[in-house]
């Protein structure tokens, strides 16, 4: 049998006292990522739902900047903080019965508003830049001068001529207008299709100041971030075990 040539394989490195795959700072800091990531995505989440609520809009009233059937996130205010140009969601028993309407301030209390001056819209005596419309008509047939009761608002759709807003309630008792307290939230963003977040109406700025964004860029930062430790931390230890896995070579059996 001297003849024989037989081989073997023995392990490159390792040993009976080898530490878990990674070693244990490693897999401390992978659980540590994971727990963090829980945190911040959850927390994203549990944010948003305090914060936020979602609607869908029903009619094509708001086109071009939300579409019929789009579904927007609206940031819960008080209507003392509503702003000219904000998008928001109230309800009004005179315009709709048992539903949210979503429209556009264009004049708060004390304001003076009229349509239209070389085919734009006036508030307190200045015309107004829409961009939000796209090109669209701003004038609007019969819209006489409207002085804004303290306390209200005088909201427009984005579709002009087609939007049943306060120009279409001007015979009612508060000339169409709006109390502040019946305004519940804000459309911060339009998420489904996917368009992100509303531009500011900033041909209002001269009048006062805008409203700012909500929290929604931060939230879905928090969001994405956390998920992103969860997978990295979840990932570590199948990674480096097979990284850490010992490699074998084949020698003579007598090499030795």
């Amino acid at each position: 049998m001297s003849g024989e040539s037989t081989t073997r394989t023995a392990p490159v490195s390792g040993g009976a006292g080898r530490s878990p795959a990674g070693g244990r700072t490693g897999q401390r800091l992978s659980g540590l990522a994971v727990a963090l990531g829980l945190v911040l995505f959850l927390g994203g989440f549990g944010w948003a739902a305090v914060v936020y609520r979602p609607y869908t809009v029903p009619t094509s009233s708001m086109s071009p900047t939300i579409g019929m059937g789009d579904r927007v996130l609206a940031q819960r205010v008080d209507g003392d903080e509503v702003r000219r140009g904000d998008v928001v969601v109230f309800r009004d028993k005179t315009w709709v019965a048992d539903a949210p309407v979503v429209k556009r301030v264009v004049a708060v209390g004390g304001d003076t508003v009229a349509c239209c001056t070389n085919g734009k819209l006036t508030v307190n005596g200045k015309r107004i830049d829409e961009p939000y419309l796209k090109g669209g008509v701003a004038e609007i047939q019969g819209f006489p001068t409207v002085k804004v009761p303290e306390g209200r608002l005088f909201l427009l759709g984005d579709e002009r001529q087609g939007s049943l807003d306060s120009t279409a309630h001007l015979t009612d008792a508060a000339k169409g207008t709006v109390a502040r307290g019946d305004v519940s939230a804000r459309v911060d963003a339009v998420i489904w299709p996917a368009e992100g977040m509303l531009e500011r109406p900033t041909g209002f700025e001269a009048l006062g100041p805008l409203s700012q964004p909500g929290p929604l860029r931060v939230i879905v930062a928090l969001i994405v971030a956390g998920g992103v430790l969860v997978l990295a931390g979840g990932a570590y230890g199948p990674v480096a075990k097979r990284l850490g896995r010992p490699r074998t070579r084949t020698e003579p059996a007598g090499a030795r």
